[in-house]
């Protein structure tokens, strides 16, 4: 084992003096935790008592031991798999940093020994453990690609998202399987960040229904998106504003594409569109028509009324209520429609909560608040998530998204925030 030893340089405590092997077996037998705790930090002891020390029966030691550099990768075996949680989180933290540095050929048993903790690890039932785990391989060229699969596939998106972020190690065959067939929320999110997209990668992430995927690969610089796919982007797009400012704000806008965008995103959106010092004189010259076009329609156009007044709604929801027909199609529309009385007035009555804590809710933007009054209500999720958008005007990133069909948050955090939202009102 002295060669092991020697790999990580051990050395003892400052000030220490040498420890004979005789006095450090001693002082792992004491009864004092101190004697084992402070024996359990050293690096110049044989790797034969902190293999020894891992045994210990108090978790601090086995803690210290996990966290050892010097102590034999036998000991981290049999550590990976401790009742204590912070023994196995500490572990993985080291074992996954020595793992990147072990590449010798005479290293290969460590090596081995070292991945197969590391696979122990990976599938360790404590989230917390699992998430230093990925947080310390994410950017690690060399980590075993087993590992990293197990982790990128982890159902807790604090696992497996900064595997799929970040990882060098997930190939583009990895990252397309992952994206045609992962069905959890926030997954194809954090593909979309990574740096470097390929087309292949920014197709496939196009072509899915994921709204805040899509946004965040437009909003992506390093991003690489065909032209045919943009296009196809900016068609589908008037209608879905999360995309309107990335799509802006992209480092190359092919062909007609700005004066497309010109026809329908915000005011605020269309001086950054003529400001572009990208585009050819005549695509400036059709963008700059465009935006003349638009405000001269809006500005002959007469206002519209209010579709519905408060009064009209409270009126219309008691008598959809009375007909059995005050169901979730009708909030559905009302919101689509922009009928901010009949949705609000829709929700105080299916939810049994007043207008005015349904209007708080709504001025103070509350996307937890929002998504309580939904689930009350007995909405859907994905209903829950559109009204956080279209009436509470929730920003993108504060955004609570469904979990497929159910909602992020637990019933007891749902009960919590109703509460809450009461007594804000």
């Amino acid at each position: 084992m002295d060669w092991l030893k020697g790999l990580f340089k051990g050395k003892g405590n400052a000030g220490d003096k040498a420890l004979s092997y005789e006095d450090a077996k001693e002082m792992a037998s004491n009864e004092n935790l101190d004697v084992r705790r402070d024996l359990a930090t050293r690096t110049d002891v044989t790797p034969e008592i902190l293999y020894f020390l891992a045994e210990d029966p108090e978790p601090e030691v086995r803690r210290l031991i996990a966290a050892n550099r010097a102590a034999p990768v036998h000991a981290d075996f049999m550590l990976a798999k401790d009742a204590d949680q912070e023994v196995r989180g500490g572990l993985a933290a080291k074992i996954a940093t020595l793992t990147a540095s072990l590449s010798d050929d005479d290293l290969d048993k460590v090596r081995l020994m070292a991945r197969e903790t590391l696979g122990i690890l990976a599938r360790d039932q404590v989230t917390r453990v699992r998430q230093i785990l990925a947080e310390t391989l994410k950017d690690v060229a060399d980590a075993p690609p087993d590992v990293i699969r197990q982790l990128s596939n982890d159902a807790e998106l604090v696992v497996a998202g900064p595997i799929l972020q970040f990882s060098p190690v997930l190939n583009e065959q990895d990252l397309l399987e992952i994206i045609e067939s992962s069905s959890l929320a926030g997954r194809l999110e954090a593909i979309s960040q990574r740096a470097n997209l390929v087309e292949t990668l920014t197709e496939a992430i196009a072509a899915t229904d994921d709204v805040e995927a899509i946004a965040l690969m437009l909003g992506n610089p390093s991003a690489q998106v065909r032209e045919e796919v943009l296009n196809q982007i900016i068609d589908r797009a008037p209608d879905i504003e999360p995309w309107h400012e990335p799509l802006v704000k992209r480092p190359v806008l092919p062909g007609r594409a700005a004066a497309k965008l010109a026809r329908f995103v915000a005011h605020s959106l269309l001086q950054s569109l003529e400001e572009r010092q990208d585009l050819p004189a005549d695509v400036l010259e059709e963008v700059r028509q465009v935006v003349e076009r638009r405000l001269d329609e809006e500005a002959q156009e007469t206002p519209e009324k209010e579709k519905t007044t408060a009064e009209e709604a409270h009126e219309k929801v008691k008598t959809l209520l009375a007909a059995g027909a005050l169901e979730e199609a009708v909030i559905a529309k009302a919101v689509k429609e922009g009928d901010r009385e009949l949705t609000i007035a829709g929700l105080a009555e299916l939810s049994n909560i007043s207008v005015l804590v349904v209007r708080t809710v709504i001025t103070n933007r509350s996307a937890k608040g929002m998504l309580a009054i939904a689930w009350k209500a007995g909405l859907s999720a994905k209903l829950a998530e559109t009204l956080q958008r279209k009436l509470a005007l929730v920003g993108t990133k504060e955004l609570l998204r469904a979990d497929g069909n159910d909602y992020p948050l637990s019933d007891e955090d749902m009960e919590w925030q109703l509460n809450f939202i009461k007594d804000m009102a």
